[in-house]
């Protein structure tokens, strides 16, 4: 039988909760080991399904992965493989990450297109394009993207859209590649910061890391290096999202609050009682959230992944709210699950819009993906019974002891 959640209605959360490393960027971080010899050990990692999943891919690539609750480490052979195994790719669309590293360190990569959440398209396209300017042939073929260059050069490349992944990909193949790279219009997300910030740890010069200009100075080598993972600003933002929903009082530590600056704000905007730390903030709410308008945007813009919390508050909220989607098309899949719960939403194109109801009535819901499986959690914590979270595991992915968490907090799961 499926794991699912049965989630009692009617919780105020209230407590301390500490932050993991980000998904977002230690499955990044793994996968940038490949391009050193020799053994990079990751502090702060979160154990979630993921992490095990991508160790698979990389012992596949001749990586030896010991991962001791949240330290990781990989050692990397003087050889790498440059076939990625489909059967580990194909689980999580982090996978693609090795495509960069693969390229730089052994010339050519074969990494078969990934899986994922099912939450839109998510092409190769600028990914390929960028390698391609780096010097490199691309195609795909059997399934997999193929990579193939003598030698890497550095070039002027600039991304259509600010893609997480296509910039850590083409910083990743650039770093030992011959010259200067350019990469204009790339992400800005503190994910990205991280990964390079490693990067220069392990020899490489990089500068304009959180800007919308990365500029890479190709180097000879890389050494293995030890690096602490950045707090993940995702789990964060759900547990204050929680915590205006249930009327709570939770405080969240291990995290910058600037990474999550837009989203507090929001929370501020809907009645809520935001403070701020060096290394945390704490959010109370004591009545029915007001209705916030929200748009999804790349950092430093509202975070896509957040958006099902956005939603879950929009639908408890007093007065209307419009939530606009502007990374994943097909996210909105989590709306018919709030509708089945009793909000009262109309889905217009890239457009949802929300007319808050005084309470969510309790169903069965089916998860699509990680941070919708969280979302309808945290819609069953306001919901007027219990409410059964169908295909919870998508949580597992992304959201370390996710029901002891909840639990110690005050939810009945």
């Amino acid at each position: 039988m499926k794991e699912r959640f049965e989630v009692h209605g009617g919780a105020r959360l209230e407590g301390v909760v500490k932050v993991d490393g980000a998904k977002n960027s230690v499955l990044k971080l793994m996968a940038a080991a490949l391009l050193a010899e020799g053994t990079t050990t990751l502090r702060n990692c979160p154990e979630i399904l993921d992490v095990p999943l991508m160790r698979d891919v990389l012992v596949g690539l001749g990586c030896e992965v010991d991962i001791d609750g949240s330290v990781v480490r990989i050692t990397t052979p003087a050889e790498v493989s440059p076939h990625a195994d489909f059967e580990a790719v194909r689980q999580f669309r982090a996978s693609v990450a090795v495509l960069g590293p693969l390229a730089a360190r052994c010339g050519e990569a074969h990494v078969a297109l990934p899986g994922g959440d099912a939450i839109g398209s998510r092409p190769l396209d600028m990914h390929q394009s960028g390698l391609e300017k780096l010097g490199a042939t691309t195609h795909i073929e059997h399934g997999a993207v193929v990579a193939k260059a003598e030698r890497l050069v550095g070039a002027t490349i600039g991304l259509d859209f600010p893609s997480v992944g296509a910039t850590e990909n083409i910083v990743t193949a650039s770093v030992l590649a011959d010259g200067t790279t350019v990469l204009k219009n790339a992400a800005r997300e503190p994910e990205i910061v991280d990964l390079c910030n490693m990067l220069n740890a392990m020899g490489a010069r990089i500068s304009g890391a959180g800007t919308s200009t990365i500029t890479i100075e190709g180097v000879d080598k890389l050494n293995p290096t030890e690096h602490t993972v950045v707090g993940d600003r995702i789990v964060a933002g759900t547990w204050a999202y929680a915590a205006a929903m249930t009327k709570g009082d939770i405080t969240v530590t291990d995290i910058a609050p600037r990474n999550l600056h837009l989203a507090l704000q929001k929370l501020k905007v809907a009645g809520a009682d935001v403070e701020t730390y060096e290394h945390g903030f704490r959010v109370r709410m004591e009545r029915r959230p007001q209705a916030v308008d929200y748009q999804t945007l790349p950092f430093p813009g509202f975070p896509t992944d957040l958006q099902p919390m956005a939603i879950g508050i929009a639908a408890i909220a007093e007065g209307a709210s419009v939530i606009t989607e502007n990374v994943f098309e097909a996210r909105f899949r989590f709306v018919d699950e709030m509708m089945r719960l009793g909000a009262d939403a109309t889905v217009d194109g890239h457009h949802v819009v929300l007319r808050g109801v005084d309470q969510l009535s309790s169903t069965d819901v089916w998860a699509s993906d990680i941070r919708a499986g969280a979302g309808l959690v945290l819609a069953g914590l306001v919901a007027d019974g219990v409410t059964t979270v169908h295909d919870v595991a998508h949580i597992d992915r992304g959201y370390p002891r996710f029901v002891e968490l909840l639990t110690e907090l005050g939810a009945v799961i």
